[in-house]
């Protein structure tokens, strides 16, 4: 317990971490200081703060050792299992201090891997990692699901409690799911699952019962026999991470899912999933964390920053923090900048920057989601340059009423988001914004931003301090929300 308590005293100290009182998670701010309240909004001051997060975030550096994973057993005809031999070329290079376990050209089938520290999972050009589909290879561990804390299968690529470990190469993984296996766990009747059959929905609000009771995780077993999906890539309670390259395909649920990790660089990926709740990349309880160059066409949020759900986000109350997001296209995909849904321990300051979107299917260019269950403070958040052909919903979208809505006793509280140089082509409306009349949505500043295409006014409810500054939409200068 000594490491995981020191390595909380790490998250909680490097990520500025709010020691809120009970009162402040309920909505009620009267009185409680606030130690990480920003520059103002509207000034270009904040993104000063950019080198800064920047300057701290080095990726880690690897010995320049190799080790083959052919060495070890594995074969590259797309049905020998090489679970084994991954984890005997990890082992060898944990233990020599070191290095890249390389996987060559071929198509390799495994089971989960798990990385140790200082062990760079390399994926050579040509080389695909490709993920069976026997769930039996998928033992339990400790992971996250949906924000909330049980034992579950195993991540397909999962590190727990490491330092400086990596994904990186120019090849494929391939999460192997479809209409047919993981994805119809879900229960859609677009995508395998028929009424009837097996699906998450017993499983989840189980889950979310024992969260709500408190119950130990020791009590919160599922993993084989349940029909909760693992994630793809998750490193939980780790430092120094590197995920860079890499194509991602057909994961069975979220992609790449940092928990709980300081230092965290995700760079130059190409991520390809149309299941359900294939998000691209969702950092949670995570601190100083670069997302940049990455390619998003996806089957749920391109980028959605979390921090636990409901209950088990209070009670870790680690909220994510420091981030940098630039230069990244996202394609389809519910939300292209997301913060939420799972963000009861909070986020600030967030900066995204130098993105291109344009979808259809993409709902909305950024998107804040919170609701009553939930609640959590979310703050200092900024956006700029941003070039946006089409969106389904909005440029800029804030809601409290996603899922459970005001059906809960802890008050949302977004504030200080500014939303500067955002140019749309086509969407349903320029600002959706949608507060509770207890708990407004708080000091939005929209700056020099073009909406174009935009066929409904604007949605403005319970907003406080909403600020336009040079805002056009359809060609008509709007100095007031409307």
């Amino acid at each position: 317990m000594k490491n995981r308590r020191e390595f909380m005293k790490t998250v909680l100290i490097g990520g500025g971490a709010l020691l809120a009182a009970p009162a402040l998670l309920r909505g009620d701010t009267a009185g409680v200081l606030d130690p990480i309240r920003g520059a103002a909004s509207g000034s270009d001051d904040v993104w000063i703060q950019v080198p800064r997060i920047l300057a701290r975030i080095k990726p880690p550096i690897f010995p320049d050792r190799d080790f083959l994973i052919t060495k070890y057993g594995a074969v590259g005809d797309n049905k020998s299992d090489c679970t084994e031999a991954f984890a005997k070329a990890v082992a060898a290079c944990h233990a020599a201090g070191g290095g890249r376990v390389v996987v060559p050209a071929g198509e390799f089938m495994t089971g989960a891997i798990r990385l140790r520290s200082n062990v760079n999972l390399h994926v050579s050009h040509g080389a695909t990692i490709r993920f069976t589909r026997d769930t039996k290879k998928y033992p339990l561990v400790f992971t996250r699901w949906e924000g909330m804390e049980l034992m579950n299968f195993s991540p397909f690529i999962y590190a727990f409690e490491e330092e400086n470990v990596a994904i990186s190469g120019k090849g494929t993984i391939d999460g192997y799911a479809d209409c047919d296996h993981w994805w119809p766990w879900k229960g859609r009747l677009n995508c395998g699952w028929k009424k009837g059959a097996p699906s998450q929905e017993k499983d989840r609000n189980h889950l979310m019962a024992l969260v709500e009771s408190g119950a130990p995780v020791s009590q919160r077993v599922f993993g084989e026999g349940h029909f909760l999906r693992p994630q793809f890539i998750q490193p939980y309670r780790c430092k120094n991470v590197l995920i860079e390259d890499v194509t991602l395909l057909n994961s069975p649920m979220w992609q790449v899912h940092p928990v709980l990790c300081t230092n965290v660089t995700v760079r130059r990926l190409t991520i390809s999933s149309f299941g359900p709740n294939t998000d691209g990349c969702d950092p949670e309880s995570c601190t100083d964390v670069h997302i940049q160059d990455c390619f998003f066409n996806t089957g749920d949020d391109c980028i959605a920053i979390k921090s636990g759900r409901n209950a088990d986000g209070r009670r870790l109350h680690v909220p994510s923090s420091n981030f940098v997001i630039q230069g990244c296209h996202m394609k389809d995909g519910h939300g292209g900048v997301t913060v939420g849904s799972e963000i009861s321990g909070g986020v600030h300051h967030v900066f995204a920057e130098n993105c291109r979107m344009d979808s259809p299917h993409l709902d909305s260019a950024v998107r804040i989601k919170d609701n009553a269950m939930r609640g959590g403070l979310l703050e200092h958040i900024y956006v700029r340059n941003i070039d946006v052909g089409q969106v389904a919903l909005a440029g800029l979208s804030i809601d409290y009423n996603y899922e459970e809505g005001d059906k809960g006793n802890f008050t949302p509280i977004v504030r200080d988001v500014e939303i500067r140089n955002l140019k749309t082509r086509k969407a349903d409306y320029a600002l959706y914004l949608r507060g509770f009349k207890n708990a407004p949505i708080y000091d939005i500043s929209v700056v020099d931003c073009d909406f174009e295409g935009v066929a409904k006014p604007n949605v403005i409810e319970n907003v406080k301090g909403l600020s336009l500054r040079n805002v056009i939409i359809n060609g008509t200068r709007v100095d007031k929300a409307s």
